[in-house]
């Protein structure tokens, strides 16, 4: 490890040199099945022509100019964007957390053109992660990762995961949103039930609230459906989304509607490298995979598999594993016995994962999966299972 990187990651001793498909491979030529994918980013997996294609076919034309400039590429993501979902506004970013910085900021601006700037507080949920710079770690509030960061931002009012009650209790005159993850990633799987999602937009149409999604790692096809909250038939009035939305390239996008996203008029927010035309390329090319007729169908089909094929898996070995959570291909294995020590031990067979509060395990395939690679995981931590309960 490089003294000249901060110690802020607690890096495995792995360098990958190349990718294809699933597929990640080391100096020394071997492969690993990747069911990280760069925590939910590599969407299409490595190496995907059709994104290879975008990316050098603009980078031989420009790679950047501002947001001084009409960008006719992001423009066009802005309305395939809005065309395939609720939002009717867009503004582009590079991160989900700045996409989360922008809804927090559309949040209280629209109050604010309302005639009630004193409404500026959102409401979050236990579990939650949010991403990293001061106010998103705030809005999530977990002890661990605000440690040394002292005093949160402001603005913040965090209740139960699922506990309407305590939700409709921490409203008042100050609440302008409510704040959901409607799969959590971070936070060990953990599925927003489509009657929850359904209470939460009642709620805040009771109180006149904002309701906001953050689809960073379930959306853009992840869980079958082009965004999560398709499956609760409700629809959010801002959201943020990213991740996959670049299948690896550096994307993020805060969508709204219209009477959210023009209460951010000019100058109330900015980016410079937001919208650039070298992301909005690539993520045109992303939309034009996923969007395209059969292939979410496709990952509901392959999710159902993965989750017979891990089930079958738990049953094989209930005393390594407790259950099984999540849909589509963002799926949770519950253990009972330390999940890092799984992990490790996959790695070492050939399969990434990543790890979630609860001990669980994340498994994020990239959506072009196959079944027989999804197989070819479960064969991997069957082996794994087996060996550690001889071991004990």
């Amino acid at each position: 490890m490089s003294d000249a990187l901060m110690p802020t990651y607690a890096r495995a001793e792995l360098a990958f040199e190349r990718g294809q498909g699933p597929y990640l491979f080391d100096a020394d030529g071997r492969r690993y099945l990747d069911f990280a994918a760069g925590i939910a980013v590599n969407a299409l997996g490595h190496a995907h022509p059709h994104l290879i294609a975008a990316l050098n076919g603009q980078a031989e034309k420009l790679w950047h100019c501002s947001n001084l400039y009409r960008i006719p590429e992001g423009e066009r993501l802005a309305e395939r964007l809005c065309a395939a979902s609720f939002a009717e506004r867009v503004f582009f970013c590079n991160s989900g957390a700045e996409a989360l910085e922008c809804s927090f900021k559309a949040v209280r601006r629209y109050h604010d053109e309302q005639g009630a700037p004193e409404r500026y507080r959102i409401v979050t949920l236990t579990g939650a992660f949010h991403g990293r710079t001061l106010a998103t770690l705030s809005a999530a509030a977990n002890p661990k990762h605000m440690a040394g960061f002292a005093p949160a931002v402001d603005g913040f009012d965090q209740v139960a995961f699922d506990n309407m009650n305590e939700l409709r209790s921490a409203i008042t005159p100050e609440t302008a949103a409510v704040l959901i993850e409607p799969v959590q990633g971070e936070g060990g799987i953990r599925v927003a039930s489509p009657d929850y999602l359904r209470a939460l937009r009642a709620v805040c149409d009771e109180f006149g609230l904002l309701l906001v999604f953050d689809e960073v790692q379930c959306g853009i096809g992840r869980t079958g459906h082009f965004f999560a909250y398709e499956a609760a038939g409700v629809a959010p009035d801002v959201m943020a989304v990213a991740k996959g939305l670049g299948g690896g390239f550096p994307v993020g996008a805060c969508l709204t509607t219209a009477a959210v996203g023009d209460a951010m008029t000019g100058g109330s927010h900015g980016s410079t490298f937001g919208g650039n035309p070298l992301a909005m390329a690539v993520g045109n090319a992303v939309l034009d995979v996923i969007l395209e007729p059969g292939f979410l169908e496709r990952v509901e089909r392959v999710g159902e598999h993965a989750r017979q094929a891990f089930e079958a898996l738990i049953a094989r070995h209930p005393e390594v594993f407790a259950g099984l959570r999540g849909r589509g291909l963002i799926l949770g294995l519950e253990c009972r016995v330390p999940n890092a020590e799984i992990m490790a031990a996959a790695t070492e067979a050939g399969l990434l994962t990543v790890a979630a509060a609860e001990n669980v395990i994340r498994l994020l395939p990239p959506l072009i999966v196959e079944p027989a690679q999804i197989d070819e995981a479960v064969a991997i931590l069957d082996r794994v299972a087996a060996a550690r309960s001889e071991a004990a």
